[in-house]
C-alpha cells in the first residue's frame, strides 16, 4: 500500500471511530448502526455476563439497552492501526464515563479505562467496523446514594 493510501486509510478509520463516540454519546442510533457491517461481532463479555453478540441489529440493541438511558462520554486515543489491504486491525486506548439517572445494581456512575480491539473492513471505499472487543484495565465506580 502506498504511503498516501495508507495515510488516507488511517484518517478514514479515525473518522469512523470519532463518529462512533459522537453517535453513541448523542444516542443517534441510526447513524451509530450505520458504522458497522451487517455481520458485526460485539464482544463486551470481559467482566460481564453478556455473551458475544453476532449481527449489527442485535449489537446495537444491546448497546442501546445498556446505555440508552445514561449520559455517556466516550473518548479514544492513540490508535495502533495495522492495515492489510481492505482490512485493518486497530487498538484504541479508551476511557468512558457513564452516569445513570436511576442507579443500576447500586452504581450511580462509573469511569472505565481500557482498550477497544477492532477489525475494520473497507467495502466500496467506505470503512466500517466489523468486530469490536472491549477490554478494561480499571473501573472507578460511584455507588448510588443511600436512601
Amino acid at each position: 500500500m502506498a504511503d498516501i493510501e495508507a495515510l488516507e486509510a488511517h484518517l478514514a478509520i479515525g473518522k469512523v471511530k470519532a463518529r462512533y463516540c459522537r453517535m453513541l454519546d448523542t444516542k443517534n442510533w441510526a447513524e451509530f448502526s450505520a458504522l458497522f457491517t451487517a455481520d458485526f461481532v460485539l464482544d463486551i463479555s470481559e467482566g460481564t455476563s453478556v455473551p458475544v453478540i453476532h449481527g449489527r441489529a442485535a449489537a446495537v440493541q444491546q448497546v442501546q439497552s445498556s446505555v440508552g438511558a445514561a449520559r455517556t462520554v466516550h473518548q479514544v486515543h492513540t490508535p495502533e492501526i495495522e492495515l492489510k489491504g481492505d482490512e485493518a486491525h486497530v487498538i484504541w486506548a479508551m476511557q468512558d464515563r457513564v452516569v445513570w439517572e436511576a442507579p443500576r445494581r447500586g452504581i450511580a456512575a462509573f469511569t472505565g479505562y481500557g482498550h477497544y480491539h477492532e477489525r475494520y473492513v473497507r467495502h466500496n471505499g467506505e470503512w466500517r467496523i466489523a468486530a469490536l472487543r472491549l477490554t478494561r484495565l480499571h473501573i472507578d465506580a460511584q455507588p448510588a446514594p443511600s436512601a
